[in-house]
């Protein structure tokens, strides 16, 4: 493998370094991109080399202005080397000792210094990647709360969280995943909170990573540490906000951040920890409480509302006061069953196209879904109406849990279910819900339970999940991830 090859010192002689840099990087209009300046310092040659679209190119006119003010008189009995070093005005210069650092560096965003006669070379931080400000993620709004958010931006991302947490205890380990695409991956933690099992779990599977790139970045990540396969549920929560990030640190979790990506992943999680969202935690405790139910009732309609009335139109369960509920027309020309996948099919179709259309177009693509398809397929006896009633509610409850991943996970599930109860009826539901409970009870997310508090059940943890606790009144920390300091306000904790 490439990242296994033979690291190349940095010659005494300029001539060779300039020939192993030409060859590895290949100048010219095969690499319009990369640049290199030639100039005398104190009296020896150097060559300057970075890469024009990643460095700040204001601040490298500052830095080769300084190095005009060199004299190349007098030079004698002059350190060269440490001489350059200490009139460089910046806050990061670090010395490098191979080709292999020196290229590695350079396609990063960092100028490389090389200077005749020397076997080192010295390397400025001048980053500057292209990028956008921090704004409030799409799928995370609150009405109340901050409106920054994470960029592609790995030192801004870092930097937003660390402004919430000014710890000195807070740590962020960099680290480069990809032989060629060589990502910045930030692990960030709470030394004294953060289970110190967790952390070594999460750093070894990291440094196993060995690929080409991750070009889709967390994602990528994903796989690779949990390696989850066809399960659909998700074992990382995503989040945009750093705010949540922060939130999540103090109670003991691992966040990781990926250059490239705006948002960072946070480990170990449960399914409940996808039903939760920053808007709960802006309002008062009745409030926020009241919000999370009403979520959670949307959320158990995505999954079972559709399952559900097809069971009882189907197999005439319903009393004689819900004689109302169900198609008024018997005589229906397409089946239930299939009238319910084709509409399944259809929103997702519609969701799909919503992504692909322009916003200018978004409304047109609403009237055409609404009026021409829906109501003329209704009219010509393709549905009934309630069949597009419910498949809407349920796809409104999708919407409505904060997860995206945790949506489409429902959104399979609520397709099985459709399947076993229009298949099997009553026995299909009943068993298809008891292997779906089974298997979420059987999945272990790094050493942690995937239905905690409900399996293993845990009344204290049950509690906090289903009533959003005021914060004076929440102590200790979630033991579900082990924390090494399990109290939130240790003054208070320690009394009791």
């Amino acid at each position: 493998m490439e990242n296994q090859k033979q690291q190349l010192p940095i010659d005494e002689k300029i001539s060779e370094n300039a020939d192993t840099m030409q060859k590895t990087l290949d100048f010219g209009p095969h690499n319009f991109d990369i640049g290199l300046r030639e100039i005398r310092l104190l009296g020896r040659e150097c060559r300057i080399y970075y890469t024009n679209s990643l460095v700040d190119s204001s601040i490298l006119v500052v830095m080769m202005r300084e190095f005009m003010r060199f004299s190349n008189e007098n030079t004698k009995n002059v350190d060269v080397f440490k001489e350059i070093k200490q009139h460089l005005v910046h806050q990061q210069v670090e010395e490098i000792n191979t080709i292999n650092d020196a290229v590695d560096k350079m396609l990063t965003g960092r100028i490389v210094v090389f200077i005749d006669g020397e076997t080192k070379a010295l390397c400025i931080d001048l980053r500057h990647y292209p990028g956008r400000q921090p704004q409030e993620p799409d799928v995370e709004k609150v009405v109340r709360g901050s409106k920054d958010g994470f960029t592609e931006n790995i030192i801004e991302n870092s930097g937003l969280i660390r402004r919430r947490i000014r710890d000195p205890r807070f740590r962020c380990e960099l680290t480069q995943i990809g032989v060629r695409s060589k990502t910045d991956v930030c692990l960030c933690y709470l030394k004294d909170v953060a289970n110190p099992g967790l952390i070594k779990t999460i750093r070894k599977e990291l440094k196993a990573i060995n690929v080409d790139g991750i070009p889709m970045a967390d994602n990528a990540l994903e796989e690779f540490i949990l390696k989850q396969g066809w399960n659909p549920f998700p074992l990382v929560r995503y989040t945009g906000r750093p705010d949540v990030a922060a939130v999540h640190l103090l109670e003991g979790h691992v966040v990781i951040i990926t250059d490239t990506s705006p948002s960072v992943m946070i480990l170990p999680t449960t399914l409940f920890h996808h039903v939760q969202h920053a808007e709960e935690y802006r309002q008062v405790t009745a409030s926020g409480a009241l919000l999370r139910w009403f979520r959670f009732m949307a959320i158990l309609a995505s999954v079972f509302l559709v399952p559900l009335w097809l069971l009882l139109v189907e197999d005439h369960l319903l009393p004689d006061f819900l004689n109302f509920i169900g198609p008024n027309n018997k005589d229906f020309n397409v089946p239930l069953l299939l009238q319910i996948l084709i509409a399944e099919v259809g929103i997702e179709t519609l969701r799909l196209a919503a992504i692909h259309t322009p916003t200018s177009l978004s409304t047109a693509l609403g009237l055409i879904a609404a009026v021409l398809v829906g109501q003329i397929a209704i009219e010509a006896g393709i549905f009934v109406n309630e069949v597009i009633l419910y498949t809407c509610v349920a796809a409104i409850g999708g919407f409505a849990t904060p997860s995206y991943e945790l949506q489409l996970a429902n959104k399979m599930v609520r397709i099985f279910l459709i399947l076993s109860v229009g298949l099997f009826h009553i026995p299909g539901f009943m068993i298809a819900t008891t292997l779906i409970i089974i298997y979420l009870s059987h999945v272990i997310n790094l050493n942690t339970p995937y239905l905690w508090p409900f399996i293993p059940f845990n009344p204290t943890g049950l509690y906090n999940i289903m009533i959003r606790r005021a914060l004076p009144t929440s102590v200790v920390r979630p033991s579900i991830v082990r924390p090494l300091d399990k109290y939130r306000q240790p003054a208070k904790g320690k009394t009791k």
